[in-house]
């Protein structure tokens, strides 16, 4: 077993001994226990996950699903990129969420702007779908659609190959699909890829790095 255990521990004693955990000798990755807690991974605006070491290939068609929660108006939620201008990129800016992708020839950004009294940043979970295929993006949220063609028809698929960051990206890292640099602050859950018949559900207790990020612990809904 490699990765922690994605759980509150306490009252812990030995040879009858209660061992103070209020001021250990070391600490590493652990938060506090929230006394309401929800399903989900908590970001504390200061770093990121990084998923597959190995890296990402995204190529011409991929579909991706997530729920989010925050208050905060901008944020990182996930970007792929490759050492040319091959990436895809989710970010949140000014409220509205935007998914960016290039196959190489451009940028091309399909954009959700909520409507009315509509708030995608009043701390409740939101459904988010972004899904790219040769000649498009969309983005579903909360079942709203917003779509954008491909208009360089040429150009199809985004050969990335480095790992996929979400919630933010360390500062020697490029992106060339986002472009905020501020880390989320709140929280994810159920982050899925799928690419024809493969599913892919990401556990964030098994990122190979992990910054100011709390897996499978979402203080409960700010009031």
């Amino acid at each position: 077993v490699t990765h922690s255990i994605p759980a509150c521990i306490g009252s812990m004693t030995m040879n009858s001994k209660q061992l103070d955990n209020e001021s250990p000798v070391s600490i590493f990755a652990v938060n506090k226990c929230y006394v309401t807690v929800q399903d989900g991974t908590f970001f504390d605006g200061s770093g990121f996950a990084a998923l597959v070491r190995e890296g990402y290939k995204v190529r011409s068609d991929v579909n991706i699903t997530l729920e989010f929660r925050t208050t905060a108006v901008h944020g990182v939620l996930l970007g792929v990129s490759s050492a040319k201008v091959d990436a895809i990129g989710l970010e949140i800016v000014h409220g509205k969420v935007l998914f960016h992708v290039n196959n190489g020839a451009g940028r091309i950004t399909a954009t959700y702007e909520p409507r009315g009294t509509n708030n995608l940043c009043d701390g409740k979970w939101h459904k988010l779908q972004a899904n790219k295929s040769k000649h498009g993006i969309s983005l579903i949220i909360d079942g709203n659609l917003v779509h954008t063609d491909n208009p360089y028809i040429q150009s199809t698929s985004a050969d990335t190959n480095n790992p996929i960051y979400v919630g933010g990206y360390p500062a020697d890292v490029k992106q060339n699909c986002l472009t905020s640099k501020s880390s989320f602050h709140g929280c994810l859950r159920n982050l899925v890829f799928t690419k024809g018949q493969h599913t892919e559900l990401f556990d964030f207790s098994r990122a190979f790095d992990l910054r100011g990020v709390f897996p499978h612990s979402c203080p409960g809904a700010e009031h």
